[in-house]
């Protein structure tokens, strides 16, 4: 039986966030790629797209943030 993927975070749900919770976001998704990582290289990783999921997701944040500080800076 196949698993029930995990959602990917959408531009638009990430953009509502505040800078706390981005930055909340991007800590624990950091935290779970290193898991995911691990859980490779000792061969016990099942769901290998969430990887991508997860790298995927770290750039989406990571894009919304260097949004917002361009354009603080910006005007």
């Amino acid at each position: 039986m196949r698993e029930a993927m995990a959602k990917q975070t959408k531009p638009a749900d990430l953009r509502g966030k505040s800078a706390d919770e981005l930055g909340t976001l991007l800590l624990d998704l950091q935290k779970e790629q290193f898991n995911l990582r691990f859980q490779r290289a000792t061969g016990q990783l099942e769901g290998v797209g969430r990887v991508k999921a997860v790298r995927r997701d770290i750039a989406r944040v990571k894009t919304i943030m260097t949004e917002r500080k361009l354009s603080a800076a910006k005007g």
